[in-house]
């Protein structure tokens, strides 16, 4: 019998560098889609899908991320105050109950695999999602949402996955397919990072549900791509055994936010995606396009 997923960590130790000087004093997690931080987008997807558990494997400066979760009596009472209750219903979202979210130090820059390894304890011996926040999914029905409803029907381990061009694909961890099933491919090997030949275009995205014998994987501590101890490595060891390795290719746009160039197209499609702000975004983004003014 299958076991449900509901445990997931957030790596969220990165310093942020790409995004520098801002990420000096704010962490990444915490910077703003129009008006919410990266991290609730993530959060938001997590209990879409049936989390009821988050573990937060941090490190040194991140103490507003934490913040960001508590509750703040003083700006509930000032709103119920005046009567917005609009506002009140809309930091809902940012509570967790006492017990549902923990936090693990990451001391060491070791890689994916090593941050996840962090929170082994947590884990136990029960089957967890893996959620990066850099990566923001746009889809109807969450992505995580997706993937646990087909990780019912196989078991095992499976990651997300999107079909890349072949130019960028030493930029990700690439998926060798043994059989194609249309959304779902089983997966006979993964390479991180590969330089040149990638055995496809199918790219590995950062939403897994993974098998706790993944950690016991991640305890070799192995060294990978980059001299970093990386995830694919501790998953691509799972093909041999009888739980499996699937690919998921999941509805949906993807934006790389861990980048610049993916967090302004991020927020200019979430921006036109709210009615609110649809108008006169779009007429700005005209204006932009056929005059070329830019800000100065």
């Amino acid at each position: 019998m299958k076991r449900e997923v509901t445990k997931a960590v957030f790596p969220v130790a990165g310093l942020g560098t790409r995004f520098l000087p801002a990420t000096k004093s704010v962490p990444k997690e915490i910077m703003t889609l129009v008006d919410r931080p990266l991290i609730q987008y993530a959060i938001d997807e997590a209990r879409a899908a049936g989390i009821k558990e988050f573990i937060f494997v941090t490190s040194r400066g991140k103490g507003a991320l934490e913040d960001y979760f508590d509750h703040a009596p003083q700006l509930e009472a000032e709103l119920e105050k005046k009567g917005k209750t609009k506002l009140l219903k809309t930091l809902e979202s940012t509570n967790m109950e006492s017990g549902a979210i923990a936090y693990i130090r990451q001391h060491k820059a070791l890689g994916l695999g090593h941050a996840v390894w962090c929170a082994r304890r947590l884990i136990g011996d029960e089957p967890f999602a893996v959620i990066l926040p850099d990566d923001v999914i746009a889809a109807e029905k969450p992505c995580l949402q997706q993937m646990v409803e087909a990780y019912a029907e196989t078991g095992g381990n499976m990651v997300a996955a999107m079909e890349v061009p072949m130019e960028k694909t030493s930029s990700y961890g690439m998926l060798d397919v043994d059989e194609d099933m249309g959304s779902m491919v089983r997966i006979r090997g993964m390479v991180e990072k590969p330089k040149d030949n990638p055995p496809s275009n199918l790219a590995v995205i950062g939403r897994y549900i993974l098998s706790p014998s993944v950690l016991n994987n991640l305890h070799e501590m192995k060294s990978g791509a980059g001299g970093e101890i990386q995830l694919t490595d501790a998953i691509a060891d799972e093909i041999r055994s009888d739980r499996g390795v699937y690919g998921y290719r999941f509805a949906g746009q993807r934006f790389d936010c861990g980048s610049k160039s993916g967090f302004l197209q991020a927020t200019v499609a979430f921006g036109l995606a709210r009615p609110e702000l649809h108008d006169d975004l779009a007429a700005y983004l005209h204006e932009v396009v056929n005059l070329g003014k830019a800000a100065e």
